[in-house]
């Protein structure tokens, strides 16, 4: 092993002595490496119940996590103390696996060895979120405490008799309610899997092979760099599933380019971040709420995902239709260095790096668990990693893939033990039941008050917390109440999950355009307004839900026909609105024309209206649509030029 080689297993720290780093670097990879391996032996043989594997893995991530932030501290004290929280979240995994007969042999009862190892679980919580996550979650955790312990202070239908600590053991650490509940489980079966499938495939180089394909799809179309930008970054984004690590992965090859043929720096970042937000929602692996609405929802994975594939696509649709439309207000040119050439040595040379990609798909097509399709990517990724020398990987490799797994998941791991231990709550007190109630009764028994709360209550839950964390108390608290008024289920969920995902390009969060924004050089603020602007159609797109669930997959074939075209036909004229351009620029009276279009087009359907009137209003809009095209066609600009 090189030195260089050997440096790149270390963790970064500027406060560890070198002795120290090694030694924290190595338990760092023992516990990688080990988690990766109980992860895929559940996977793939499974038999080990779902309390013990639950508990296994979060007391191995968390340990993980107390040596993961003991290297970003600066005092040698606090190190020490996280090197002692560490041994101290080794604690619940190994004591449930001993005493786990014994606990169910009394039902789960709660012993005080029981309380002590709850209340050492309920402290390694509390720390791993707050350094992993932050403040909000920490906060809603102490709330949900102090609501279940001191419940009967608090007069009316809200207050109840109170939870003991014995009651509190029982339900958050003894069952698979709390801490180890579903949402553990999708984070041990799906999340860390499809990570490591993701970390694997970027290092045998796939997410090179999305690049070069999109530039040669796009590159001699104006503005080419930008679109190349938008579809590549949508294509890695869907392997690993995060914004912000999509922009740092593409955004160093893509804004630099597109800085290059003309693009401000503040475009070009936009552009990054809203199409690396793409991934997010864009089948196969999506983000990792994906996984928790398919176990919430009670359906496959398989089935979340091809219902999110027109949605996806719309989007990317509108994004990619901004783009062109921006390149031609701004005269670029195309990509000199891409086209059908690039394509073609693309295919021909690295195309066998998309099979790992075509035998997860194609398994879960075929009907294997997410899991079994996952593993089985892995291996193929494996297999073929040798055919090139550039592509090949070795040992080294993947004990960094491992730890960039760990890494990327520590966040996400924190924020659904907390939400756990808040839904738990939930649960036990009824709370989730009334507050669906109160939601009800605040949007006056109206669907779509209620959805205007669910988007403002998901917005800002997306602002201060994971998305998963945000979907699954708005899955427990908010979407009973849109079911209650006649939405379907999966669009429902989809609704909470699209609204939670937009904080990463709206202000003040907008992590993914503040990433953007540091590698273009714009500032971060104009950044993501820009972005926002770009990618304004995820905040119409879950609207749609409701009115055209055909967008969904949901319905015959004929309504789901129907609301595709629909759905693209007004996607495209309200793109073209905002965007303010078409051939040439747009007055704003053609500007609200084509918004309006849009809005007719999509038109609500609800319980007062007839369909007699549905088709009325959408026609309208596609007749004003085909007008103002025509209006703003060359051919009609010249035929006025000669009659002039």
């Amino acid at each position: 092993m090189t030195q260089t080689t050997f440096k790149s297993l270390l963790l970064p720290s500027e406060y560890l002595g070198r002795k120290e780093q090694l030694v924290v670097s190595l338990l760092f990879s023992v516990l990688a490496v080990s988690i990766t391996g109980l992860v895929l032996y559940g996977a793939y043989y499974g038999g080990i119940t779902a309390l013990l594997l639950r508990s296994s893995f979060f007391s191995l991530v968390a340990c993980a996590a107390m040596i993961f932030y003991a290297a970003k501290q600066r005092s040698s004290l606090v190190r020490g103390i996280f090197y002692i929280l560490s041994l101290i979240a080794l604690i619940p995994g190994p004591y449930l696996w001993n005493s786990y007969i014994d606990i169910i042999m009394r039902g789960a009862m709660s012993v005080p060895d029981d309380i002590w190892v709850f209340l050492a679980l309920v402290l390694i919580v509390f720390v791993f979120v707050k350094m992993a996550v932050g403040r909000t979650l920490v906060v809603l955790m102490t709330v949900a405490f102090a609501y279940a312990y001191f419940g009967y202070l608090i007069p009316g239908q809200y207050g109840h008799g109170g939870y003991d600590l014995n009651r509190l053991t029982s339900t958050l650490l003894l069952s698979t309610e709390g801490v180890y509940g579903v949402p553990m489980g999708v984070a041990v079966e799906y999340i860390f899997l499809f990570g490591l499938f993701g970390a694997i495939l970027t290092k045998i180089g796939t997410g090179e092979v999305f690049v070069d394909i999109a530039r040669g799809l796009t590159g001699r179309v104006q503005g080419g760099p930008g679109l190349s930008a938008a579809l590549s970054s949508a294509l890695l984004g869907s392997l690993n599933g995060s914004a912000v690590a999509n922009v740092v992965t593409t955004g160093t090859f893509t804004i630099p380019l597109m800085k290059r043929v003309g693009y401000s720096p503040k475009l070009a970042g936009a552009i990054e971040a809203a199409a690396s937000s793409a991934g997010q929602i864009m089948p196969p692996v999506m983000g990792a709420a994906a996984f928790l609405m398919a176990e919430m929802i009670g359906i496959t994975y398989a089935e979340v995902a091809l219902a999110a594939l027109v949605p996806a696509l719309l989007y990317i649709l509108a994004l990619m239709v901004s783009v062109r439309l921006e390149a031609g207000r701004l005269g670029l040119q195309p990509d000199t260095e891409a086209g059908w050439q690039l394509l073609k040595e693309t295919l021909k040379s690295k195309s066998y790096l998309l099979l790992p990609l075509v035998a997860l798909v194609g398994l879960m097509i075929s009907g294997k668990s997410p899991t079994q399709a996952a593993v089985m990517g892995i291996v193929v990724g494996l297999v073929i990693s040798p055919w090139r020398a550039s592509t090949r990987i070795n040992w080294v490799d993947l004990i960094e893939s491992c730890k960039e797994t760990l890494t990327n998941t520590l966040p996400i791991v924190a924020a659904v033990a907390s939400a756990g231990i808040v839904i738990g709550v939930l649960n036990l007190t009824g709370m989730g039941l009334m507050v669906s109630g109160l939601i009800i009764e605040v949007g006056d028994g109206n669907l779509w008050g209620v959805l205007l709360l669910t988007a403002l209550a998901s917005f800002i839950l997306g602002m201060g917390l994971p998305t998963s964390a945000a979907y699954l108390l708005l899955a427990v608290l908010v979407a009973p109440a849109m079911t209650t008024l006649g939405m379907e289920t999966l669009s429902a969920h989809m609704f909470i999950f699209y609204f939670g995902l937009v904080s990463a390009i709206t202000p003040p969060v907008a992590l993914a355009a503040y990433a953007a924004a540091t590698i273009s050089g714009a500032e971060a603020n104009e950044t993501a307004i820009e972005s926002m602007r770009l990618g304004f159609v995820k905040l119409l797109i879950p609207f749609l839900f409701v009115t055209m669930p055909g967008i969904l997959l949901i319905g015959d074939s004929l309504s789901i026909t129907i609301a595709i075209i629909v759905a693209t036909l007004a996607t495209v004229s309200l793109s073209i609105g905002f965007s303010g351009w078409l051939g040439s620029p747009l007055s704003w009276v053609k500007r609200i024309g084509f918004i309006a279009a849009g809005i007719l087009i999509a038109w609500p359907e609800t319980a007062t209206n007839f369909s007699t009137e549905i088709i009325a209003l959408r026609l309208s809009g596609l007749i004003l649509l085909i007008a103002l095209g025509f209006i703003t066609s060359p051919i009609c600009k010249r035929s006025k030029t000669q009659i002039a």
